[in-house]
């Protein structure tokens, strides 16, 4: 009878699990999915902090499904407690790269030198022809905001609900 709990018990957590990593994926795979949209649908460029904060979800979404895989295939707990926290941990640090971004559009502090500040003007006409044809996309002016936020706020708020469903999935591995 104990063992028939224990295995029933097993079962849920490891659907739970597999549960989060599904959430996780497809929240990360939505998040991707919109900026696509917002860039080749509604021509919205990326700046160079934005096309950074993508990264964690490029890599938040195959890992999203080696866990549901790897759950749904009743893989060790310890492994599975491990993929969720580096997810939480790759969700955190995407939050607080999307803090310092916003930072940097509302000029609490500087950017990074290659996409804000003052451009320099050039007197020589050839290198300044060829400079005009480059658009230079800055990190420190916000191309959109709906309530009040930019994109790179919204990417706070998404990766910290991605770190809270990787932690929950965490939970649920380890029981």
């Amino acid at each position: 009878m104990a063992e028939t709990l224990t295995n029933s018990s097993s079962a849920v957590a490891s659907r739970e699990a597999s549960y989060a990593a599904i959430l996780l994926g497809a929240i990360a795979a939505l998040t991707i999915g919109g900026a696509w949209f917002f860039q080749l649908v509604l021509g919205i460029v990326p700046c160079p902090l934005c096309l950074e904060q993508r990264y964690a979800y490029y890599f938040l979404i195959p890992l999203a499904v080696l866990i549901a895989f790897a759950a749904s295939r009743g893989t060790s707990r310890n492994i599975l407690v491990m993929a969720f926290a580096v997810a939480a941990l790759a969700a955190i640090a995407n939050a607080l790269l999307g803090v310092y971004h916003s930072g940097v559009e509302w000029g609490f502090w500087q950017g990074p030198t290659d996409c804000t500040g003052p451009l320099l003007k050039l007197d020589s006409g050839s290198l300044l022809d060829s400079i005009k044809t480059v658009k230079v996309i800055r990190c420190d002016e916000v191309q959109w905001r709906f309530l009040g936020l930019s994109l790179a706020g919204y990417n706070v708020l998404i990766s910290l609900a991605m770190a809270v469903v990787a932690l929950w999935g965490a939970r649920a591995a380890s029981r």
